[in-house]
């Protein structure tokens, strides 16, 4: 495990302890395959026949890498009565807003050069632009059909889709401090097993209308409860790991996981889509038994060269600024893609992985020229004692 001391780890602004640097290196492995199936929803005309489909379980895979890491970091430190909710919440929001903001500020900037239209064409006016843009950096969803939900097609956070996922941790963080980190373990379980139960039900029962968990992303229809149902299985699972955790022998675990991560969430649509049961099947077994056992394996592993760590390191810290910069460049993506008859993949793919690169690289650049400086200025300001 890496040294949360050590001033080149971007994580040293969460909090003070040593944390687990496969865990960083798997979160940003599944932020880059979902940059590549948000590539691949460009050619897709359904939910059913897109290639690389299940790229939106890896929200899901967050959320329990979340929980397990938001317990790690400061379960002690309740018991021990040196946070109180103040502090928690504050931790968070520098932990977490300042990237909010600038995937809103990208958002309004890349729908601007659009010519701030909706997917039907119609123009927005600017001022409806700006107000969608000061919802989104205060974290309010917008409602579906409002005048800020400026593409038209229900998203909650239209100037930057996958903000949706950032909305639930919120959530998830706010009922950890308020009741989660309070349950005895036993009835952390049997919570659980609650949530999980539901949540298989709603996959399942078809509440998605595809056989999917793809959900949580508009307050249109089934996202909401889907969303919720996500968040408090996955994110107290993760918490329940946290606590129950006890480390087991495992060589390349960085590698055997990671492939597993990719395999996972690239697995093509299961079945035709008559039958959506077989998809729900699929995505059930990844959330509730597949994906904390590979949270578990990584947690047990460590790096045992430097090229790996130094792997973790980089994914780690670029999966945050990946995952919440990349989707504003993809609307562009589609926009030209979409601009007259669609542009077949194999004329395309040269346009989308210059996309994928660079979204890397500026991932990069935000975390070192904005992520780190501001992070560390919030830090100094409001939680270092004077």
């Amino acid at each position: 495990m890496n040294n949360a001391s050590d001033p080149k780890n971007s994580a040293m602004f969460a909090d003070s302890k040593p944390h687990y640097e496969l865990l960083d290196g798997l979160r940003g492995v599944a932020a880059l395959v979902v940059i590549w199936y948000h590539v691949f929803e460009g050619f897709a005309t359904s939910p059913v026949d897109q290639r690389f489909n299940h790229g939106y379980l890896a929200v899901d895979f967050f959320f329990i890498l979340s929980g397990f890491v938001v317990g790690y970091a400061y379960d002690d430190r309740w018991k021990r009565r040196t946070l109180d909710l103040k502090g928690f919440v504050k931790r968070r929001l520098i932990r977490l807003h300042p990237m909010v903001v600038l995937g809103a500020v990208l958002g309004a900037v890349t729908f601007c050069i659009q010519g701030c239209e909706q997917w039907n064409g119609a123009h927005v006016a600017l001022p409806v632009v700006m107000l969608s843009l000061l919802l989104h950096l205060f974290l309010i969803p917008a409602l579906p059909g409002s005048m800020p939900e400026v593409r038209g097609n229900g998203e909650m956070y239209p100037l930057n889709g996958p903000t949706w996922s950032l909305f639930f941790e919120y959530i998830g963080n706010l009922c950890y401090a308020l009741f989660l980190r309070r349950l005895p373990t036993r009835w952390l379980a049997a919570f659980v097993g609650l949530t999980g139960a539901g949540l298989a039900a709603f996959a399942l029962g078809n509440g998605s209308g595809y056989g999917h968990l793809g959900v949580g992303w508009s307050l249109a229809d089934y996202n909401l409860p889907g969303g919720l149902l996500r968040l408090l299985f996955a994110f107290p699972m993760g918490l329940l790991l946290s606590r129950i955790f006890r480390p087991v022998a495992v060589r390349g675990a960085f590698w055997i996981c990671s492939l597993s991560v990719i395999a996972l969430l690239c697995v093509p649509y299961v079945g035709d889509g008559t039958e959506p049961m077989w998809n729900a099947l699929y995505d059930t077994f990844c959330v509730v038994v597949a994906f904390p056992l590979l949270v578990w394996l990584g947690a047990s592993g460590q790096a045992t060269d430097r090229k790996t760590s130094r792997i973790c390191r980089f994914l780690g810290d670029i999966s945050y600024p990946v995952y919440v910069i990349h989707y504003p460049f993809m609307y562009l993506f589609y926009a030209w893609l979409w601009r007259d008859a669609k542009i077949p993949f194999a004329e395309a793919w040269p346009v989308a992985a210059g996309l994928y690169v660079g979204v890397i690289v500026l991932a990069w650049a935000v975390l070192k020229f904005y992520d780190e400086p501001v992070r560390r200025y919030l830090t100094r300001r409001f939680l270092t004692r004077r």
